[in-house]
Order: structure tokens, then sequence, then C-alpha cells
């Protein structure tokens, strides 16, 4: 079975205990990366995934609390070796924004620097992303700051996996989430941009998924306290989704 390790589970603010959202698709052969903060090859080590298996990463969206690791993320293979390529996704105004950061540390003159290939994902609802032989990807647009992307991953043998990212509800993430296995959503607070946790039983109602961890919540508080609140809408299972949890899917 396809699995998902949660890498980080805090909103924008993470503590000793919890870094800021982000997560890893792992398959037999490879993983895919869902945004990069923090120190990533020391996130990943703690993990147990290796960076050589790492050939895809998506970035939601251009907010310091999901892609403020890349930089170290691509300076740090490069100096342990890589030379394999990295595709790197996102949408245009991302992958703008990610590259005008590079540029600023001048990784253009850093020698013999590994392949990145930027790839464009269309502003448009289940815009394919990626698919290898062991995943599928799609994106829609979801309902944040700025734009930013929800995500469905259909595994191999069937299993399904959406991931809300920073939105308020939208109705994006039920077509993303449409009969999952698991739905990863958000549950910051409900605010501009922004979704509750009994916003994301909603939606996790709405769209029959099976399991609904939240992600992206106040570190600082209870945030088992989001659990029966979710329970209000959803009438499937609900947990957190906490820092190197292992899901199947």
């Amino acid at each position: 079975m396809a699995e998902v390790i949660i890498l980080g589970s805090a909103n924008s603010i993470p503590d000793e205990r919890h870094e800021n959202a982000h997560l890893a698709i792992v398959g037999q052969q490879e993983f895919i990366l869902v945004d990069c903060v923090g120190t990533p090859i020391v996130r990943l080590q703690q993990a147990g995934l290796d960076f050589k298996r790492l050939r895809h990463l998506v970035l939601t969206h251009f907010h310091p609390d999901h892609v403020s690791g890349v930089p170290l993320l691509l300076m740090n293979m490069w100096l342990l070796g890589r030379r394999q390529p990295l595709f790197l996704y996102g949408l245009e105004y991302t992958l703008t924004r990610v590259k005008w950061l590079m540029d600023a540390y001048g990784w253009q003159t850093w020698p013999d620097f590994f392949p990145v290939h930027f790839c464009e994902i269309a502003e448009q609802p289940l815009a394919p992303v990626v698919e290898t032989e062991e995943f599928r990807l799609w994106a829609s647009p979801v309902e944040h700051l700025i734009p930013t992307i929800g995500l469905r991953v259909e595994a191999a043998d069937g299993g399904v996996l959406a991931y809300s990212c920073d939105t308020q509800p939208t109705p994006s993430v039920v077509e993303l989430a449409r009969g999952a296995d698991v739905l990863i959503h958000e549950a910051t607070g409900e605010a501009v941009g922004h979704s509750s946790a009994r916003q994301a039983g909603e939606i996790a109602q709405e769209a029959a998924v099976r399991r609904l961890y939240l992600i992206h919540y106040d570190v600082r508080s209870d945030p088992h306290a989001l659990i029966p609140q979710a329970r209000q809408t959803f009438q499937g299972e609900v947990a957190l989704a906490e820092d190197f949890l292992r899901l199947t899917f």
C-alpha cells in the first residue's frame, strides 16, 4: 500500500515538537515531497527517507511556512553529491518566486549543479501534476490568500489521498477528496483563507471520505480539542496529523 508521512503539522508558527505542515508521499521506488521547510535533509533523515529517492517536489504556494526550506534542500543535496535531476512543480506564481529566491542566492554560479526542471501546473480544476509508476497526482486551485493548490493522489493499487493545503472551505477540495481513503485538511481556524476543524469535517462529510486528518493547526493551544469539533460534522474517523505519523491509503 502507498504511504504518506507527515513531516510537519503546525500552522505558520512551529515549536520544538512540531514543524510547519509538509508531507512525503512514499512508494517502493521513490517519494514525492509536498512543500519544503526547516532543515529538509535532517527532517527527511528523521523520517527514514533518503534524499536520493526524491525526484519530485510539489510546492502548494509561496508562503514562507511552505517553501522556506527549498534553497537549503537544493544546496545540501548538491553538496552531498546529487547529480540526478529534480522536478519541481507549482503554479506559475509560485515557480516565478522560487526562481527569484534562488537567483538571490546566486545558484547559477554554483559549479556542477544538478538539473532542476520547473514544471508549471495549470491553474484549473484537477490539473495533472505528475504520473509515476506508483502514483498519479492532480491539483486544483483552493481559496487562500495567494494562488494555492490542493492535491489528489491516486496510488497504483487504487488508494486515494487528498490534501487541502491552506484554504477556506471550497467546493474544489470536495472534488479533490471525493471518495478518498484519507483527507488531510487544514484546521487553522475559521478566517479568510483558512478553515476550522468543524468546517474541515463538513468538507470530509460532503466528499464521503473514510478518514479525516487535521493539519496546519495551532500547536500552542490544545490541538486535540479540534477532534470533537470535526466530529460534529463528520461521521467517519477523525484524528490529528501529527509529526512523523505514517498513514497508508
